[in-house]
């Protein structure tokens, strides 16, 4: 009589039998959100924010709606004010920020965010340098992309960079977006 040999994993669960959780959460998500993208800068105007118009070109794309798309100043008190709006919205269920995220005095949006923030999701910021390192190399470091969320909505703040908006939407935000409402919503 030959003997067969069975391991463990084998006895507890079969592959098989496993279900994937992201696969099972994301057949349960919403296909299509209401984003606000908020613009930070003092240099540009609605007419040439870029990175603006392709968060919103690709959030379109891909089913979901822009119902404030809205420019303001480097400003704590404007983006503090401006958030506290947005998470009031009903119609509002997520955010995006471009800008204001570098190193100079005047980008406040880390802090900013960072200090509203119920819970900060710092994979983000680690994957959004990962995708960015073999275009940028080692400037990839300065990316001060964040994501989290405030009174329950998700916020991503990205660079001011179109190639890094674009980067971000496509690979990060676009594939888990509605994951994440989901996750919220329970």
């Amino acid at each position: 009589m030959a003997l067969r040999r069975v391991s463990v994993e084998d006895e507890v669960m079969p592959e098989s039998k496993l279900s994937n959780p992201i696969t099972e959460h994301k057949k349960k998500s919403a296909n299509r959100a209401s984003v606000a993208v908020i613009t930070l800068s003092s240099s540009r105007s609605a007419s040439n924010d870029e990175s603006g118009a392709i968060i919103q070109k690709l959030l379109e794309e891909n089913g979901h709606s822009v119902p404030v798309r809205k420019l303001i100043a480097d400003s704590r008190n404007v983006l503090r004010a401006t958030l506290r709006e947005l998470v009031r919205m009903k119609n509002v269920h997520a955010i995006i920020t471009t800008g204001g995220t570098g190193l100079g005095a005047t980008d406040i949006t880390i802090e900013t965010v960072r200090g509203m923030l119920e819970k900060e999701l710092p994979g983000f910021t680690s994957l959004f340098m990962l995708l960015s390192y073999p275009r940028a190399k080692s400037a990839s470091m300065l990316s001060r992309a964040m994501a989290g969320t405030i009174k329950g909505k998700p916020i991503f703040c990205l660079p001011g960079s179109p190639r890094a908006c674009k980067l971000a939407t496509e690979s990060l935000i676009l594939p888990e977006l509605g994951h994440i409402l989901m996750l919220l919503a329970t």
